[in-house]
């Protein structure tokens, strides 16, 4: 159910401030850049996938211990990697037959870091 706007979501009068909009439209993000941000924080709207991350943010760690961090069969937390890879979240490395994975740079460690910071702030 949709609520009426309360009379602060809106401007009780119809005026632009044309300099203001044109500084604004000057500074818009670009389609490109917003579609990119918008697949980034789509995949991170997902509570495994942030485990995964929060996982990640603290160590390296092999795809069998992180199905078990997060209490999932492998081949999920596969599925779930790939994602992440795709989005450039994550990166991993081989040694041998052991997949290990990490997160793809501290832009990410960022995001989490300020996601956590906001949801425990009051």
């Amino acid at each position: 159910m949709d609520q009426l706007p309360c009379e602060t979501d809106v401007c009780t009068q119809l005026c632009e401030h044309p300099q203001t909009v044109c500084l604004a439209k000057a500074e818009l993000i670009l389609d490109e850049d917003a579609r990119q941000i918008a697949e980034t924080f789509k995949i991170l709207g997902d509570a495994t996938r942030v485990k995964i991350l929060y996982a990640l943010s603290k160590r390296e760690l092999c795809v069998c211990d992180l199905a078990a961090v997060v209490v999932m069969g492998q081949s999920a937390v596969s599925h779930q990697l790939r994602l992440l890879r795709g989005a450039r979240l994550v990166k991993y490395r081989k040694e041998g037959k052991m997949v290990w994975y990490s997160l793809d740079d501290q832009h990410v460690f960022s995001l989490l870091s300020q996601g956590v910071e906001h949801i425990t702030h009051r």
